[in-house]
């Protein structure tokens, strides 16, 4: 039950403005470890990221993530892929991207997301699904399971809006007189998944974005279920219609106000990351390999030194992406 869950009581926050604190406070905090490292730039923001730029990157990385469980094979269940999200954001709360690269973060996500959700698929099957060196892939996703899980306080169950959406469409059927409610669904799947994109998950509960998006696709098909919210929702509970609306509002206005990040802006972004990010957590990193060292018996079986994985497909329209680079 939402009501009594860690998401509620954890991980559901009251503003954005709230989201933006945490975000900042991880920024200022990597910069202050770090700013022995920018010694030779006299602004510390032409050396570390923004918080803005931190944004932007991770919004092209969440379009990553989508296309990566789009494409997965087998076909990936919508649960899954909403407590990937769900585990994105959140990590990225508590973390800068400069501390922890996405790109390597994000399979974790996505692995973990398929344990809890309880799409069974081994290890092996999961990379097969990552172009380049699996054997660098099975170790990055490994090797960041825990620390995710940690970063998470283990707070692993998510509730998704996938099944008030299925409780709305029967009680639609049931008790509306709208004709073949079903024809809502396409519309219904194209909001949620637009939802991924913002921070609505962050911010309001399950049921709240579930029926934003009946209502949104009940818009688009020219109906009005303005009746139904009011005479059979919250027939008996009406003092609460009013934070509902408004609920249901400002998520209508987080998927409307939501822009691609640009490509070039991204690149340049990624290319500054680069310079700036954690080289102890650099898979690519003397730092790094050394560590990984002491944790394998025989060196023949660490990764190659020019090893390389990709999560987004080569030819697809977001480009590839390369977790070792």
């Amino acid at each position: 039950m939402y009501p009594v869950s860690s998401q509620k009581k954890s991980w559901t926050f009251a503003n954005e403005g709230q989201l933006m604190a945490f975000r900042v406070e991880q920024n200022n905090k990597y910069i202050e470890e770090h700013e022995a490292e920018a010694q030779a730039y006299d602004d510390l923001e032409d050396y570390f990221l923004t918080p803005a730029e931190e944004r932007l990157l991770l919004k092209q990385y969440e379009i990553y993530l989508f296309d990566f469980c789009r494409r997965f094979d087998p076909p990936m269940p919508k649960c899954v892929v909403g407590t990937a999200f769900h585990y994105f954001k959140r990590f990225y709360l508590n973390n800068t991207p400069m501390d922890y690269h996405p790109k390597e973060i994000l399979a974790t996500c996505v692995f973990v997301a398929c344990k809890v959700e309880e799409f069974n698929v081994s290890i092996n099957q999961f990379v097969n699904n990552i172009k380049g060196d699996r054997n660098k892939a099975t170790d990055i996703v490994l090797s960041n399971e825990l620390l995710l899980i940690g970063q998470l306080n283990y707070y692993l169950t998510i509730h998704n809006p996938f099944r008030p959406i299925e409780g709305f469409l029967i009680d639609i059927k049931t008790r509306s007189k709208m004709p073949n409610p079903e024809r809502l669904r396409p519309h219904i799947e194209s909001f949620i998944d637009s939802t991924f994109y913002t921070d609505a998950c962050l911010l309001h509960a399950p049921s709240q974005i579930a029926l934003a998006a009946v209502l949104h696709a009940a818009s688009k098909e020219q109906e009005n279920l303005d009746s139904y919210v009011t005479e059979f929702l919250f027939v008996s509970a009406r003092e609460k219609l009013p934070g509902l609306i408004d609920a249901v509002r400002k998520i209508r206005i987080l998927v409307k106000q939501y822009q691609q990040p640009e490509r070039d802006k991204v690149k340049a972004i990624e290319k500054k990351l680069d310079k700036c990010r954690n080289q102890a957590n650099n898979p690519d990193s003397e730092l790094y390999k050394e560590r990984l060292r002491r944790l394998y018996t025989d060196e023949d079986d660490m990764p190659g030194e020019d090893a390389s994985f990709h999560i987004a497909d080569v030819s697809s329209d977001t480009s590839a992406m390369n977790i070792s680079q």
